[in-house]
């Protein structure tokens, strides 16, 4: 059953109701019985078990260790220090 968030015009309270989805709207503000209005709020979702982003990859799990190793496996081989081409240091 969906929970709906209603503000009263004359003083301001905000009610949350859990109501069907074909059930009329609430007309009267429960605290001073003033009339109200549906209020737009964020959805209320939780992501349980597997195959979530945040079950699975959001926590930098295996994905972010396989990253770090393919990183390395594409830098360029050392060659023990000897440096060869035009970028050579000259003895003065």
């Amino acid at each position: 059953m969906p929970l709906y968030e209603y503000a009263c015009d004359s003083c301001g309270a905000h009610t949350e109701i859990m109501q069907r989805v074909g059930a009329p709207p609430l007309a009267a503000c429960p605290t001073c019985g003033g009339p109200v209005h549906k209020v737009l709020a964020a959805p209320a979702l939780q992501f349980k078990g597997s195959g979530w982003y945040v079950t699975d990859y959001g926590r930098g799990g295996n994905g972010s260790r396989n990253t770090a190793a393919s990183e390395k496996d594409k830098a360029p081989a050392s060659d023990g220090g000897k440096s060869t081409g035009s970028g050579e240091n000259k003895a003065s």
